[in-house]
């Protein structure tokens, strides 16, 4: 006998909250196969129906159901989210355990830009990746701190060395305006979200593999290298910001590998505490934990003191998200002691790491100890410690109009911090503030925690006009958002 199909609960849930028919629904994912060259794919309102029932579609027609669900909420709606099975996926297109060479790096770069320039412009998301996690994400990173060979930057072929002969084919000045480049896309990103030029820096990376399939003179490949690192670091950490979890750890990890072609560790140490970041974001303080630890050992001989800070406010967030007090603390304590050292540093910085400003630091700790409040179930101390943190941070990004989306999530943090103190009116304000730049930084991030915030006062405080004031609020600035909380 036939197992019974059961309604998909999933599904129908996304649905009644999209506000189609099932014909609207039936004719957006026609469109869409078109797009994607589906042709075969024909679908009605029966078929829709039959999809509500339990009933499992094949590819792609999962996949179209993600991007649009996903596109209708600002959200990435998986496709486990919407109760479907996903493809079968191989090692190469979803896996994070690479080959650390050259070559293979410079391969999967280019062929993962590529694909993401070509869904990005047919509006797909990309959300039939998969995030690795636990041993299978730890022990492939761990092989960042294994000795290889520098044959890519250093063997010579015969015609390689007849190009080299006719000189580079890269000259110095488009070297140094290729990386200056990779500074104007941060400011970008600082001050409107990952969402605005993102696909900008994904095919000023696509661009940068062709220039690696090229022979240069090592010093310029290693430079490229380095380039083609931070650009895929970037891609990552905006596709973290909008909310594609899957393609921003394969940007990190494909970062990584290029950062170790350009034997740049303290750049691989600063692209770990990406991915460390990412999945605390995701609830795995565990892995966390671990990558922040891989990348403090892998750099610790020659990360600058503020690099180091960074790497210990990071190694903060990691305990406060497991609950360890002691751990965070001590951490916390060791990043302000660190960032204190910068005083008497000489010498230049890396342009990556100029984020991490006292401002910066005040933020990470302060939040360390709002998350160690929430452990604590609400505990005054770690929230009036969390409370010092954030309001300096606060008053430090208002000042600077750059790192508007850092001012935003900080605006949110206070307003936290306030619900753990029971000050509602001044949660409700920072809230506002929030929202009227949320509005303003394509940030899923910033509306993601907006909306959670909101969502606790709601909770805390029921029939409040200070909370109906701000639902009222996310629903005329951030109507997707609302539609979420």
């Amino acid at each position: 006998m036939h197992a019974e199909k059961r309604p998909n609960e999933l599904l129908s849930s996304w649905f009644l909250r999209s506000g189609w028919s099932k014909g609207e629904l039936a004719r957006q994912v026609n469109r869409r196969a078109r797009q994607l060259g589906a042709a075969h794919v024909s679908t009605d309102t029966s078929r829709v129906r039959r999809w509500l029932d339990g009933e499992q579609p094949r590819e792609p027609i999962p996949r179209i159901l993600s991007d649009l669900f996903s596109e209708r909420f600002g959200c990435v709606v998986a496709v486990e989210g919407l109760g479907l099975r996903p493809q079968h996926q191989t090692p190469s297109a979803a896996g994070v355990d690479l080959p650390w060479t050259g070559p293979q790096t410079i391969a999967h770069l280019s062929e993962f830009s590529r694909s993401d320039l070509m869904l990005a412009r047919r509006g797909f998301l990309g959300t039939s990746l998969t995030v690795a996690a636990g041993a299978s994400l730890i022990e492939p990173m761990q092989r960042w701190l294994v000795p290889t060979p520098q044959t890519s930057l250093t063997t010579d072929g015969p015609q390689r060395v007849a190009e080299r002969r006719r000189g580079p084919r890269l000259s110095s000045p488009e070297l140094e305006l290729l990386e200056s480049t990779i500074d104007m896309f941060r400011r970008w990103d600082a001050q409107c979200g990952g969402g605005l030029r993102r696909k900008a820096v994904v095919g000023q990376l696509h661009e940068v593999t062709e220039l690696l399939q090229e022979p240069h003179p090592a010093e310029t490949t290693r430079r490229l290298y380095r380039v083609a690192a931070e650009l895929a670091e970037l891609a990552g950490w905006m596709s973290y910001d909008v909310g594609l979890q899957p393609t921003a750890q394969k940007y990190f990890v494909l970062a990584l590998h290029a950062a170790k072609e350009a034997d740049d560790k303290p750049l691989g140490s600063y692209v770990l505490s990406h991915m460390s970041r990412q999945m605390i974001h995701l609830g795995r303080p565990d892995d966390a934990l671990e990558l922040v630890h891989l990348a403090q050992y892998g750099s610790r001989d020659c990360a600058g003191p503020r690099t180091q800070a960074m790497l210990y406010a990071m190694e903060a967030r990691a305990h406060a998200a497991l609950g360890n007090p002691g751990k965070c603390k001590r951490a916390a304590r060791m990043a302000e002691a660190t960032f204190a050292e910068l005083e008497d540093a000489t010498g230049p910085e890396p342009s990556w790491i100029r984020f991490f400003t006292e401002a910066e630091l005040s933020s990470e700790n302060a939040h360390s100890y709002r998350d160690l409040a929430y452990a604590a179930g609400g505990s005054t101390l770690y929230a009036n410690l969390s409370a010092q943190g954030m309001r300096q941070a606060v008053d430090l990004f208002r000042e600077d109009s750059l790192y508007q989306r850092s001012y935003a999530l900080n605006l949110i943090g206070m307003a936290s911090v306030h619900l753990l103190r029971d000050e509602l009116a001044d949660s409700a304000v920072c809230a506002e503030e929030a929202a009227h730049l949320a509005a303003k930084v394509r940030s899923e991030r910033v509306n993601t925690r907006l909306r959670k915030t909101v969502d606790r006062a709601l909770r805390q405080y029921p029939g409040r006009s200070e909370t109906d004031a701000l639902a009222e609020l996310l629903a005329s600035h951030l109507p997707e958002a609302a539609q979420a909380v």
